[in-house]
């Protein structure tokens, strides 16, 4: 008698359904993480505006004075000399309020392609964040939520 050697097919088949679940689990839960991780950046990348926004309250400057140091973020809009689509600043120097409105699209995941982010200023120069992404893709420091209304 010869010794086999080598996997038999249900042994094979075995590996290979172990490996599918593995995938059909490990899939969705990368494609979460992509997202969440998608939301803080955009987060962290607008949240630089709040330096160029400040000084532009310190020196009496509304939104079309002010020189805004944007570099462009591909998960937003288009690219621009300037700020680039999907993004836009208000300065209300009347009340010394400010928002910033970072509209995803672009490269942004489809889970969130439609949703905004919001960095506001009260008249106490106090910055928030608030956005309208569902709750588990909100990053730890945006807390506030985005009305229907706007």
């Amino acid at each position: 008698m010869r010794k086999q050697s080598g996997f038999t097919l249900i042994e094979l088949m075995i590996v290979v359904a172990i490996i599918g679940v593995l995938a059909a689990t490990a899939v969705p839960q990368y494609q979460e993480y992509v997202v969440k991780t998608q939301v803080a950046r955009v987060m962290g990348e607008v949240s630089v505006l709040q330096s160029s926004v400040e000084l532009c309250m310190l020196e009496g400057r509304g939104n079309t004075d002010c020189f805004f140091d944007w570099g462009s973020s591909n998960l937003l809009g288009a690219d621009s000399i300037e700020l680039q689509d999907g993004l836009t600043v208000n300065i209300d120097l009347a009340n010394s309020t400010a928002e910033i409105n970072a509209a995803f699209g672009a490269n942004a995941a489809t889970a969130i392609a439609e949703s905004v982010l919001i960095w506001q200023r009260s008249e106490n120069g106090v910055w928030s964040c608030a956005t309208d992404v569902r709750d588990h893709y909100r990053p730890a420091g945006c807390n506030g939520v985005v009305s229907e209304e706007g």
